[in-house]
Order: structure tokens, then sequence, then C-alpha cells
């Protein structure tokens, strides 16, 4: 018979031994000779029998208990144990954002350079978990996460706050997407909703009528031949400057004509791949001749293992006349300029300057399109800058 409150008053008394009075399906209140009434539901599961406890009576009343039965029951039809089910739970409810940023860090950091990792992950220590560590993660709400940020943002660092919650939102996906919590409150907000906008930043450049006398100035300087050879091939090439001087030799493969850029390396964080005219291939031979089998292709003048400085490429320009006109960054606005003017197609200059959008998808195709034209386009580029060497104007060859 099933059991009722009338007769669990009545028959629920102690006793010297402790006994149960059964509801059905496994269910049953057990007394003890204290006096508690305890909640119980045996079941089996993997071939064993299991105890699963609900509570005690009248805490936990005969109705809630036989909803509680009911779905500890709806669990087991799935082949689930529902003990485990509910441990599973309790542990989440107890996951702090720090805990799942934790978990979140150890998936993502795999393929990832150790720098990287490690700038990532001291920079949430920093800005981010001493305020929101502690936040329960299923209880973390668009409002904690935009006044974490807007007080990174306040002390005047405006990129920093725009990773950061690009960071909190990547975190709020996995634990979404592992079932430590509903939902991610962090997509509720854009970085545009509570950050200013940067205004962009306008790189030194000189105009292209100047660009024949800085190819002479570069050719004739007298600084480092490292130095000088950097500035011949980011004029041929017109990658970023950091991607220029950590170049490494297993990088290139000459015979092929092709400079392939890990993804670590980029901005994008996606692989590029450079065409190289002759004459860049020539420039590279020449380094080649003076790196002595040093693992960079612009070595630090030091002689530590690592290579030259941010600033060799901008110093150099400055001591050739051209402080406040003229960047590293400033050839890849000329080459575009003046690419673009002359009827090249807009992709191919974009896809060159590793400009293009780089979603997971279409990052690891899109490095390697249009190379056929795109090499074609740099040896024209190439020819283009040995005619101005000799000429103050000579009209590039069209597309």
């Amino acid at each position: 018979m099933a059991l009722t409150d009338t007769t669990i008053r009545q028959k629920a008394r102690p006793q010297a031994s402790a006994f149960k009075l059964t509801d059905g399906g496994g269910l049953f209140l057990y007394v003890t000779p204290a006096g508690s009434r305890l909640w119980r539901w045996k079941y089996r599961h993997g071939g064993k029998e299991r105890l699963m406890s609900f509570g005690a009576y009248p805490d936990v009343s005969l109705a809630q208990a036989r909803e509680l039965h009911r779905q500890g029951r709806a669990v087991l039809a799935t082949g689930i144990d529902p003990m485990a089910a509910r441990k599973a739970e309790k542990q989440t409810d107890a996951m702090t954002f720090q805990a799942v940023a934790e978990k979140w860090y150890r998936h993502w950091k795999p393929g990832k350079t150790a720098k990287h990792a490690k700038d990532v992950w001291h920079r949430l220590e920093l800005d981010i978990l001493p305020t929101l560590g502690s936040v329960p993660a299923g209880d973390l709400t668009a409002a904690n996460v935009r006044d974490c940020v807007k007080a990174i943002e306040v002390r005047g660092a405006l990129d920093i706050a725009k990773r950061q919650l690009q960071k909190c939102s990547q975190i709020m996906r996995y634990a979404v997407a592992h079932d430590l919590a509903e939902r991610n409150p962090v997509a509720d907000i854009q970085p545009s909703d509570i950050l200013p906008a940067r205004k962009k930043r306008n790189y030194a450049r000189l105009d292209a009528k100047d660009l024949p006398q800085l190819l002479r100035d570069m050719d004739a300087y007298v600084g480092g031949e490292h130095t000088r050879l950097a500035l011949q091939l980011m004029a041929l090439t017109f990658v970023r400057t950091g991607e220029l001087i950590g170049a490494k030799w297993g990088e290139f493969d000459l015979d092929a004509a092709r400079w392939n850029i890990p993804a670590e390396r980029m901005k994008m964080r996606t692989p590029h791949i450079v065409p190289l005219s002759k004459q860049a291939v020539a420039v590279l031979e020449k380094l080649q001749a003076v790196s002595y089998d040093r693992e960079f292709v612009f070595p630090a003048d030091t002689g530590k293992p690592t290579h030259m400085s941010n600033n060799t490429i901008l110093y150099a320009l400055y001591r050739m006349g051209y402080r406040g006109r003229m960047t590293g960054h400033g050839f890849r606005g000329i080459a575009s300029t003046i690419l673009h003017e002359q009827g090249f197609n807009h992709a191919h200059i974009e896809l060159q300057l590793a400009h293009q959008e780089r979603d997971n998808v279409s990052a690891a195709y899109n490095h390697a399109l249009y190379l056929v034209p795109r090499a074609k386009m740099m040896q024209v580029w190439a020819d283009h800058l040995d005619a101005l060497r000799v000429e103050n104007v000579v009209a590039i060859r069209r597309a």
C-alpha cells in the first residue's frame, strides 16, 4: 500500500530497531531508533544496488519525496546514475568563474605559443579574476562583467578592456558548452555598447612621390648590414614590422620563392604566405651570407639568441632624416595605395596585407588564395621599386 501522511504519523514512530515504510518503486521512509524519518530510494544501476537520499520528513513532504523519486527514475531511464548526476549538478552549482576560467584555459592553450598563453592568463589574473573569480559561473551577470571591464577602461587601457571582454565571453561560452552554466551573459554585451571607440591610428608615411628618394637613401644607409637589408625586404614584401624582424630561416623556401609565416607570429593568428619576387630572394641570399647559420634572419646585435629590436627599423629611418614622416608600417600603406591606384585586384592586395576577414572556418583556406596572381603582383611591385631608384617618377605597369 502506498503511504499517506496519516499512515506516516501513525506508524513512523521510533522502535528499538530501525525499520522501513515503503511507498513503492523502491521509495521508502527509513525510521531510526532515535526518531529520524529519512526518505530513501533503492535502485540498481550497472548491476549494483544504490541507495539515494531525498532528505528528512516532514521537511521533505510525502509529495516532494515522490516528485524527487519521479525525477530520479526519469534520469535512471536514460541510463545515467541519478546519484552521479546529482553530484555533478552540485559541483556545477559551486563552480566559480575562476574555476571555469581555469578549465577554459587548459582547453584553449594547446596550439598557442607559451608566451602568448602565459600573457593571456597573466592578464586575467590582473584584470578579471580578482573581481569576478569568486562569483559562481551560473550567477554571473552582464552587469558584473560590464563594471569589471569599465574599470579597466577608466585607467586608460582601452585595448586591454576590449580584449578582456572578449576573453570573458570565450570563458562563458566554454561554460555553456560544458554544462557549467546555462547561458553566457557576456554575449549580451558588445564592446561598442560600453567602451568608447578609439580613433584610428594613422601611421606616418611618405607620399608616393617621395618614395624614390627613400629607396636611394635606404640603399646608401651606413648602419648595420642587417638593418639595411631589413629595410629593403620590408619595402619589397610590406609585411608588418614584427613579422619581419621575427622571421626565421625555416620559414623560407627560396627555391619556391615563398615565405610561410606561421599563425603564431601573425597579428590575426592565422598563417600567411608571402610570394617572393626575384629581388626579395636576392636580398635573402645576401642575408644568408651575413647571418652565419643563426636561427633568425635578423639576429640581435647583442649576440643574444633572439632577433633585432622593434625599434631598429624606426630608428634607422630617423637617422636617414624621416622622423615623423615615415615608419616601417608606412611601407604597407604606400604599397596598398599605389597598387590600388594602378588597378590591381582589391582582394589580392588585402590578402597580401593579411587584412582579410579571418574567421576560424576560412582562415586556413584564405591564406593560400590567389597565390599565382599575388606572386605576379609582388614581382611587378619589386620591378617598380627598381625603376623608382633610377628615375623620380615611373608609372607602374598596370595590372
